[in-house]
């Protein structure tokens, strides 16, 4: 399933749902200081919602320490891939790295 022409693609269906008119009002004008409209928020919403495998936010205290440790995962996996391919390339050698970094080994 190819995410990008889901995206681009035509909007036909609609969805309909009662809210809050100041809040309404409110999500308006925060939406539109990033020139979106409020239908287009939700779309993002959604799809972020579709792109993280659910919530794109965290719903209470509890979930800060898991989504620190899913961000510290994602991340160390990303080192790695760099770190990989400046490796692989020969962009710079382990002591290289370790100098330019500080470490000092004992």
């Amino acid at each position: 399933m190819e995410r990008s022409s889901q995206a681009s693609g035509a909007k036909s269906a609609t969805f309909q749902m009662r809210i809050n008119p100041e809040v309404k009002k409110e999500a308006e004008e925060l939406f539109a200081a990033y020139g979106l409209t409020l239908t287009d928020a939700v779309n993002v919403f959604l799809r972020q919602s579709l792109n993280t495998g659910g919530l794109p936010f965290l719903l209470s205290p509890e979930n800060a320490e898991y989504m620190k440790a899913k961000a510290m995962k994602q991340l160390l996996s990303e080192v790695e891939k760099g770190w990989q391919s400046a490796e692989a390339e020969g962009w710079v050698s382990l002591d290289e790295a370790e100098a330019r970094l500080g470490i000092v080994h004992e």
